[in-house]
């Protein structure tokens, strides 16, 4: 599945190229014809793609709530970040969505144009009431994206929680 945006594709990994993301990124860079320069493949943030591609095993009908689309710019193939919805919808029809932009692609309005496009597309869905997101308290670019995107924040404690 392939979401466009005016500046991007966003590509949505299949199990096996989630696979290849975690295993083999220049084979993965062949498969989809781009360059990846996002975030690094490691720690924290490998281990959640680990993660999420353990649970597609386990959940193969539904691993587009599981997988991540990679956000791949139009004019030069390179990809810029990642984002992902967090699990399946809750019973509420709520779906969780996160993100990630490699350091030098910050502060170009890309992850607005992802989030926005992602989001569209998920409240298109039969049983999608709303997409939420946390953010950390000090994470303010993350909170400017979700407000430019039209969420507003619905719970305050450790983190902020936001809905559209």
């Amino acid at each position: 599945m392939i979401i466009q945006t005016e500046r991007l594709e966003l590509i949505l990994l299949t199990p096996n190229q989630l696979k290849l993301w975690i295993e083999d990124i220049s084979e993965l860079e062949k498969e989809l014809d781009c360059f990846y320069k996002a975030e690094s493949m490691e720690g924290a943030f490998l281990e959640i793609v680990k993660k999420q591609y353990k649970i597609i095993q386990k959940d193969l009908n539904n691993y587009l709530w599981h997988s991540f689309f990679l956000l791949i710019r139009k004019d030069d193939r390179v990809v810029v970040g990642s984002a992902d919805f967090k699990d399946i919808p809750n019973k509420n029809g709520e779906v969780e969505i996160g993100y990630g932009l490699g350091k030098e692609f910050e502060h170009n309005g890309y992850m607005t144009e992802a989030v926005n496009a992602m989001c569209e597309w998920a409240l298109k869905q039969n049983d999608i009431k709303s997409v939420i997101a946390e953010t950390y308290l000090e994470n303010l670019a993350s909170q400017k994206i979700l407000e430019r995107c039209g969420f507003k924040k619905y719970k305050e404690g450790e983190t902020f929680w936001w809905k559209l």
